[in-house]
C-alpha cells in the first residue's frame, strides 16, 4: 500500500489562525489510518482551531488538509458533503440536546443526513449506544445523566455515521480519574474493534500514556509541530524543553506558556 493511502489525515504547509490573526505558520502532520493521536500545545497555541480547520468548519489561511486522500480546504458541493460524512466530533461540552432523549440525540444524524427507513435508523442508534455501553440509557434525557455518561452518549452520537475518523475535544474534562480511565478504555476498544482512527485535543497525561499510538505538540514559537510520536519517547528523548517538562509533570516557565 503507497504511504499516501495510509494515511486518514494529512496537513501540509498549513497556516492556522483566524481574522487575520496568524497562530501557526507550518504546520505538517500525518495521521495514519486506525491511529490514536493526541495533539497538544501551550495556551494559545493553536490546538481547537488546527482541528475547526481539519473539520471544515474554519478555512486555514493557507495550506492542504486532506481527509481519506481529499482536500477539504478546495472541495465544494456533493464532493465536500462526502468529506464531512467520514468523521465525526465530539466537543468537550458533549452538546447534546437537552431537550432529546439520548435514543433521539442519537438519531438526529441519521434522520438528518441519510436516507435510512426508520427502523434501520432506529436500530443504528440502538448499535450505537450498545457500543458505547448506554442501550440501558436510551430513553434517559442528557440531564439524568452522569458526566461519564454524557461523553458516551456524545461519542455514540458522533459514531451515527459509521466514520472513518473520531475527532474527541477533551473528552476527559470534568471527569473524575476512574471514569475518566474507563472512558480511554471505550475510545481504545473502538478504535480497534471498528478500525477507526481517533484524534483527540487533551492535556490528560494519564490518558496520553494509556491509548495514545502518537502525540504531536504544537508550539507557537515553532510555527508548527514542535515534536512528535509516541509518549514513552517523547518523554524519554524529547530535546524540547516545554515537550520534556509536559511528560515528566514538570511546570515550563512563565517564558514558555506565554
Amino acid at each position: 500500500m503507497d504511504a499516501k493511502e495510509e494515511d486518514a489525515i494529512v496537513c501540509e504547509h498549513v497556516a492556522s489562525g483566524y481574522d487575520g490573526r496568524v497562530l501557526m505558520r507550518d504546520i505538517n502532520l500525518s495521521v495514519r489510518r486506525g491511529e490514536i493521536v493526541f495533539v497538544l500545545g501551550g495556551s494559545g497555541s493553536g490546538k481547537s482551531t488546527l482541528l475547526k480547520h481539519i473539520i471544515g468548519q474554519v478555512p486555514p489561511i493557507s495550506g492542504a488538509i486532506r481527509i481519506f486522500g481529499q482536500d477539504i480546504v478546495s472541495a465544494e458541493g456533493e464532493a465536500r458533503e462526502r468529506i464531512l460524512h467520514q468523521f465525526g466530533v465530539m466537543y468537550q461540552s458533549g452538546a447534546l440536546f437537552g431537550n432529546l432523549s439520548v435514543l433521539d440525540n442519537v438519531l438526529l444524524p441519521l434522520e438528518e443526513l441519510t436516507a435510512l427507513p426508520p427502523s434501520l435508523r432506529l436500530e443504528a442508534a440502538r448499535m450505537k449506544l450498545a457500543q458505547v455501553g448506554l442501550l440501558d440509557r436510551a430513553d434517559a434525557m442528557p440531564a439524568e445523566l452522569s458526566g461519564g455518561q454524557r461523553k458516551r452518549a456524545a461519542i455514540a452520537r458522533a459514531m451515527a455515521l459509521d466514520p472513518g475518523i473520531l475527532f474527541l475535544d477533551e473528552p476527559s474534562a470534568g471527569l473524575d480519574p476512574v471514569t475518566s480511565a474507563s472512558l480511554d478504555a471505550l475510545i481504545r476498544s473502538l478504535s480497534r474493534d471498528l478500525g477507526m482512527t481517533v484524534v483527540i485535543i487533551s492535556h490528560e497525561l494519564e490518558s496520553i500514556r494509556a491509548i495514545a499510538d502518537r502525540v504531536f505538540y504544537l508550539d507557537r514559537a515553532a510555527g508548527g509541530v514542535l515534536d512528535q510520536g509516541p509518549p514513552d519517547r517523547l518523554a524519554r528523548e524529547s530535546p524540547h524543553a516545554a515537550v520534556h517538562d509536559f511528560f515528566n509533570a514538570r511546570r515550563p516557565s512563565a517564558a514558555k506558556e506565554s
